[in-house]
């Protein structure tokens, strides 16, 4: 038994002092006297003792651990779609979460849910036990579940409408984000007849962007046709096809098309392309996020610029803060977008490409 590993009671018997006493040297909180927690210390030290992370949260009510939850896209190409979701814009906001987690003390947890989520809750409720807190994005959870499992845990939000009374809630500024696209698509571009492609119209962002967007072009006296309003999935390949369904109707196509997000942007450029139709020569195509990716696209792509990676972060911030009862933690947070403008708005100069072209002939030198 010599060999064996030592515990928090060998610790307290070699200390003189209570197992109780032992557990609040560790989590150095005030009760104990500097000499007594001196001498605990010391008996650690002899015994070679490490503690136990889980031990400590669990003696004073936490486990050091945040919870990330997004949702899982299914479909007849599961792989691929979920791959898709997961490795660009989610990516980018769970990069952020983790570290700035990281940079609280805390460890993150992912969790996805299928888009129905049948039995999310049941399997949300079980995290309860293992986290000290959640962060939910979009379309994980209704208003009404998202009740339920804040009293039991504190709860933020990314996305959402922001008028949650039992969750915090971080989102962008969606409504100045489509007012400034459409102002620029109007007024410079002097478009009349527009279209939309929008997310699942469960998720609050989708229905944010899409009515912001329609008011927006409304206002400035341009239309959208029922039929050029279209309902994808978010993801590159949803794009695709609901614009090759578009294209096989016999109505003209509107000037441009403006995305819910870049993915879809993506599939609708591929498709107008693949059916002879250029962009930005034929048709404009905007899109939302600013991925890494599009700005390097063919055209590279007119779009609106959120960070998911500050997305991420924030959300930990309050999430922490809520945890550490802040009183003064918002209840709302709107973080700002910026319009990036590219070729595939018909724009003739693009602002980006001297960086492009300075990539390309530092490359070139280093292969010479």
């Amino acid at each position: 038994m010599a060999d064996s590993t030592p515990t928090i009671y060998d610790v307290a018997e070699r200390a003189g002092v209570s197992i109780a006493t032992v557990s609040r040297a560790l989590n150095s909180l005030d009760s104990v006297r500097p000499a007594t927690r001196d001498k605990v210390l010391r008996a650690m030290d002899e015994l070679d003792f490490v503690p136990n992370a889980v031990a400590r949260g669990l003696s004073i009510g936490k486990h050091g651990i945040l919870g990330l939850v997004f949702t899982r896209v299914v479909g007849e190409n599961n792989g691929l779609a979920v791959e898709e979701a997961s490795l660009l814009y989610t990516d980018i906001v769970i990069r952020g979460a983790e570290t700035r987690a990281a940079e609280k003390g805390y460890s993150l947890l992912l969790s996805s849910f299928d888009e129905s989520h049948p039995s999310g809750m049941s399997a949300l409720l079980s995290l309860t036990g293992t986290v000290d807190g959640l962060v939910v994005m979009d379309r994980v959870l209704g208003d009404e579940d998202v009740a339920y499992l804040a009293r039991r845990i504190p709860v933020v939000l990314l996305a959402g409408r922001g008028d949650s009374p039992a969750a915090i809630t971080v989102r962008v500024d969606n409504e100045q984000a489509m007012d400034s696209l459409a102002d620029h698509l109007v007024s410079l571009h002097a478009v009349t007849r527009v279209g939309f492609v929008t997310g699942a119209m469960e998720s609050p962002d989708a229905l944010a962007r899409a009515k912001g967007f329609q008011r927006s072009v409304q206002d400035r006296g341009a239309i959208i046709a029922d039929v050029d309003f279209l309902e994808a999935d978010w993801t590159s390949a949803g794009g695709e096809a609901v614009m090759r369904a578009r294209l096989g109707r016999e109505e003209s196509l509107p000037q441009v098309f403006a995305c819910a997000n870049d993915q879809m942007a993506v599939g609708v450029i591929f498709a107008l392309q693949e059916s002879g139709r250029r962009v930005p020569e034929d048709i404009l195509v905007t899109g939302f996020d600013d991925i890494t990716l599009t700005r390097y696209f063919n055209p590279p792509l007119t779009t609106i610029r959120q960070s998911g990676g500050l997305l991420g972060a924030v959300a930990v911030d309050a999430l922490v803060a809520t945890i550490d009862g802040d009183a003064d933690v918002q209840r709302t947070i709107v973080l700002p977008t910026q319009l990036v403008v590219r070729a595939s708005c018909g724009c003739a100069s693009d602002p980006e490409e001297p960086l492009r072209q300075l990539h390309v002939d530092n490359h070139q030198r280093v292969s010479a």
